[in-house]
């Protein structure tokens, strides 16, 4: 499938598409060119069921488990979730802003929902994701990259530093770049260094 046909007003064809009614324009003309990693489980280390569909479809039943108690009401979406054996969903075009990131930052610019696609892994913070999920990303990303001017990766991690641990340390950083073969600039440990300098820059420092 080439590039072209690939999409469709935003909506990539491969994926399984569940429309949620989680989203909204996105700015005029925004450079969408940072994807953020995250990771989700609900219950938390629980696998395979429909609750992360429920939840971005509004239709979590709150009362089914304890911990939905911490999150009743919340109202969220990423545009893509790629389950435990790769299988990809799709919930909101890449063309809208999905509801994924909050409140962010990434290398200067506040508010990341603007011109960022969300990528949710099912996986618990922290741990361990499994060979199908990463060939599956590795096949997203570039197909992304052919559609919108993608120039960075992240984690939820990296763009809510201190509010946000996703996917964190069990996500295998080198092995993206290297199924990808995409360069340094675009992944956390070049984008952590630029980020220092330019909070270290003198113009930086005379705003204090």
């Amino acid at each position: 499938m080439d590039g072209t046909a690939a999409w469709q007003e935003g909506w990539y064809v491969p994926a399984r598409r569940v429309a949620s009614p989680n989203f909204g324009p996105r700015p005029a003309d925004t450079r969408i060119d940072l994807a953020v990693i995250h990771s989700i489980s609900l219950p938390p280390g629980h696998y395979g069921g429909h609750e992360i569909e429920q939840l971005f479809m509004n239709r979590l039943d709150w009362d089914a488990h304890p911990y939905f108690e911490q999150i009743r009401g919340m109202q969220v979406s990423a545009h893509f979730v790629i389950r435990r054996d790769g299988e990809l969903l799709q919930f909101v075009s890449c063309d809208e802003r999905a509801w994924h990131a909050g409140r962010s930052c990434f290398l200067g610019r506040e508010n990341c929902n603007d011109f960022s696609i969300g990528i949710e892994l099912e996986g618990l913070e922290g741990g361990p994701f499994e060979p199908a999920q990463y060939d599956t990303l590795a096949r997203l990303l570039p197909a992304l990259r052919d559609r919108y001017p993608i120039e960075h990766v992240a984690g939820h991690e990296h763009v809510a530093p201190g509010r946000k641990q996703d996917p964190g340390p069990g996500f295998d950083w080198p092995a993206l770049a290297r199924a990808t073969q995409w360069p340094d600039r675009c992944f956390p440990w070049s984008q952590q260094v630029h980020a220092r300098a330019a909070s270290a820059s003198p113009a930086r420092l005379k705003q204090k």
